[in-house]
């Protein structure tokens, strides 16, 4: 029996997609005869480089700082009134490394800084801390999608030479959110001038800061050192909003007017990149720089009429 001419377009349709899968076999006229065309296909679309999370290398999340901004803002507004001086000192562009003086049982300065920086010059600041942060559940996380960054070495030098970020850094680490409130504006030594040699190897200036408030936010009026060994702290404090809030006091903050002022920029005469700076040069540099924020303290706290209210 002789195909009829629906078999025979059938029958080439079957021969055509097993020869050519690129044919379009959508369009075709069943008339028996006509010709099959190739579909021609674009061009496959190049991969994107973007990530399919915000998350970046050093586990900042933008979006999870969005929302803490926007949760933050109203105490930074409202609760401690932050104002800056000198604020035309931070820079626009390139990498500089931020030293500032450090207080309180749970330390406020560092989020007021970085919101006030990241919300009105619209830069990411990346903190340095020690690594009880990142130890602990949840926090750690929480810490890390905020901006923090395990205080080491190559950490920093990474963060200000090759990628060219803000870095916060505060060189008397645990010494002083864990100093008593009868030590508040008196800065310890900041620690062997670490920061001032990364700086020189990174060729960029260190911009100090001098915060005014964070001390009576939450003052700690004494440590238990018994405490500290059952928690594996470095310290314990027992803080005055403990005693009178309760529980809240955990977490509380009282209203303290907060006054940070950002001193002129430190460059250092050195080349950059090299293995090792002359000692006695960097511990020089990182005095000089504890004195300057420590003059500026006390030249913010003469002029301060009210812990309250400024």
């Amino acid at each position: 029996m002789t195909d009829g001419p629906e078999h025979a377009t059938e029958r080439a349709l079957e021969v055509a997609a097993a020869a050519d899968p690129d044919v379009d076999l959508t369009g075709i006229d069943p008339a028996v005869g006509r010709e099959l065309v190739p579909l021609v296909r674009p061009a496959p679309e190049p991969e994107s480089d973007a990530r399919r999370s915000d998350v970046d290398r050093w586990g900042r999340s933008e979006h999870f700082r969005a929302l803490t901004r926007r949760a933050f803002d109203p105490i930074y507004k409202h609760w401690f009134r932050v104002e800056w001086e000198g604020f035309e000192h931070l820079p626009e562009d390139g990498g500089a490394l931020l030293v500032a003086n450090h207080a309180g049982a749970i330390p406020p300065d560092a989020p007021s800084i970085m919101h006030g920086i990241e919300k009105d010059l619209g830069r990411p600041v990346y903190g340095l801390a020690e690594n009880l942060f990142r130890g602990m559940p949840v926090v750690g996380t929480l810490w890390s999608r905020s901006g923090g960054v395990a205080a080491h070495p190559d950490n920093a030098y990474r963060l200000l030479h090759d990628e060219q970020q803000l870095v916060l850094v505060f060189p008397e680490g645990t010494k002083a959110t864990g100093k008593l409130f009868t030590e508040r504006y008196q800065l310890h030594r900041f620690g062997r001038g670490g920061f001032v040699e990364i700086a020189m190897r990174a060729g960029v200036p260190v911009i100090p800061i001098a915060v005014v408030g964070a001390e009576e936010a939450m003052p700690v009026l004494f440590k238990s050192s018994t405490l500290a060994k059952l928690i594996g702290a470095p310290y314990a404090p027992i803080t005055a909003n403990m005693l009178l809030m309760g529980p809240l006091g955990l977490v509380g903050y009282f209203p303290a007017k907060f006054r940070l002022r950002v001193l002129p920029p430190v460059h250092f005469d050195v080349a950059p990149g090299q293995e090792r700076y002359s000692r006695s040069r960097v511990m020089d540099e990182s005095e000089r720089i504890r004195v300057t924020v420590q003059e500026a303290l006390y030249d913010m706290l003469r002029a301060r009429r009210s812990v309250w209210f400024g």
